[in-house]
């Protein structure tokens, strides 16, 4: 099982910090939840339907043809690698470790490579999996080179898996889920979550965005009743929710730029990211993240390239205890 952030009880028995006194800065997911409506006790006792209208309510949010609903977009990433024969699989590094790790399991032909190396990876490729904006790094890839990738590959037969769990907070998203499984993109598959911008990964909603064969492919794959009758509710009320969607925009794009900002003048140097993170590849990056979590503060560490993510704080002092321990660190 790869490591992931957001792991804060086991945190808390290493470093011996009670989990009420940690500020988890690890996960990327937005501190402030979209606030779901009570849920009637008839969906408690009811299995999920169809068509609840959570299909029809998710294609006019991403502007999609169709949509499959799934356990999160975790789901759509461990299933899409059995639904190819062998081949050669290109992902970028760095990038979300769960996209190599689990098209290795279905015994295929794994191969890395930098952002600027893609193009001539592709060449030899069956899949290209491509988180946009990436992460941990939130490079971005404009929607024409991804479009030029996905025609490169589906001469060959191939397919360009893009994941855009981090596109929601951006207003002018390069997005492809208007695209997806199109006459023009039928080879591509873009996958989407409520986890990171609405703040909801405990409801586990994602959904995948593709053309009929592979969406009913991985349905079949899924099983029924993927995602819970509860959290469909969730998913509905929050995705028809566009003033809450707009002040949330206008709140992460705000606290992106003052996390950036704050970063920089503790003398991090310069941050990548999004409006939901920022990354910061150091060497020194390991040593960071111990006096952090040793203060109670809980970084995302990276090994390999060797960096830290610093998700956002949910309130004033949240953020005043993370400027000061700032401070501590700048000068120790």
């Amino acid at each position: 099982m790869l490591e992931h952030g957001g792991r804060l009880l086991a945190a808390a028995q290493r470093y011996g910090i009670a989990p009420e006194d940690w500020l988890d800065l690890s996960t990327g997911i937005a501190p402030h939840a979209y606030p779901v409506p009570p849920i009637p006790p008839a969906v408690w006792q009811r299995l999920p339907e169809d068509e609840d209208g959570l299909a029809a309510i998710a294609c006019r949010y991403y502007g999609a043809r169709q949509v499959l609903a799934l356990s999160g977009s975790q789901a759509a990433i461990q299933l899409l690698p059995r639904l190819r024969p062998p081949g050669v699989v290109v992902v970028l590094e760095p990038s979300y470790e769960e996209y190599a790790a689990t098209w290795h399991a279905a015994r295929q032909d794994v191969r890395r490579c930098a952002a600027d190396e893609l193009p001539r990876a592709a060449v030899e490729a069956d899949a290209v999996v491509i988180g946009n904006p990436n992460n941990p790094t939130g490079q971005r890839f404009s929607r024409r080179t991804l479009l030029d990738l996905a025609r490169q590959l589906d001469a060959r037969g191939g397919w360009l898996i893009v994941d855009e769990a981090f596109a929601d907070a951006d207003e002018n998203s390069e997005s492809l889920a208007d695209v997806a499984g199109s006459a023009a993109a039928g080879n591509v598959v873009v996958l989407r979550s409520l986890g990171k911008f609405f703040g909801l990964a405990g409801a586990r909603v994602g959904f995948a965005i593709a053309g009929d064969a592979i969406l009913a492919s991985l349905a079949e794959a899924t099983g029924p009743w993927a995602v819970a009758h509860p959290s469909r509710h969730a998913a509905r009320a929050a995705l028809a929710d566009r003033d809450w969607q707009a002040a949330q925009r206008v709140r992460l794009q705000r606290d992106g730029a003052r996390l950036h900002g704050l970063l920089a003048a503790a003398g991090l140097g310069e941050s990548s990211g999004t409006a939901l993170f920022r990354y910061l590849a150091r060497d020194d990056a390991r040593e960071l993240h111990e006096f952090f979590a040793r203060r109670g503060i809980l970084l995302r560490y990276f090994a390999r390239p060797a960096a830290v993510r610093c998700g956002l704080p949910a309130n004033e002092t949240e953020w005043q205890r993370l400027a000061a321990t700032l401070d501590q660190w700048s000068s120790r």
